[in-house]
């Protein structure tokens, strides 16, 4: 049992510290999430609401004028983009 202790230290000690910068990256955005998760569920659900229409036509938008939408929403903005302004010449 001890070996196999070892042995998993190890190769944990052999990690490129980017790798350990990504897992504390991780770690700090989840505990982030979690904080912020907990503050939006004691506001008001419709400014919520709000928020979250506000935020998710702006990236839509986005993605419309830049043309970098997800390969599954493709056919959605294939309709809609004539009718909109385009940055991709």
């Amino acid at each position: 049992m001890n070996l196999l202790a070892v042995t998993a230290v190890e190769k944990l000690q052999t990690l490129k510290p980017e790798v350990w910068l990504k897992i504390g990256i991780a770690v700090f955005a989840f505990v982030a999430v979690i904080l912020l998760w907990r503050r939006v569920m004691k506001m008001n659900k419709f400014i919520v609401a709000i928020i979250v229409f506000v935020s998710f036509t702006v990236l839509f938008f986005s993605w419309v004028y830049n043309r970098s939408e997800p390969a599954f929403l493709t056919p959605l903005v294939n309709i809609i983009a004539p009718f909109l302004p385009s940055g991709v010449k």
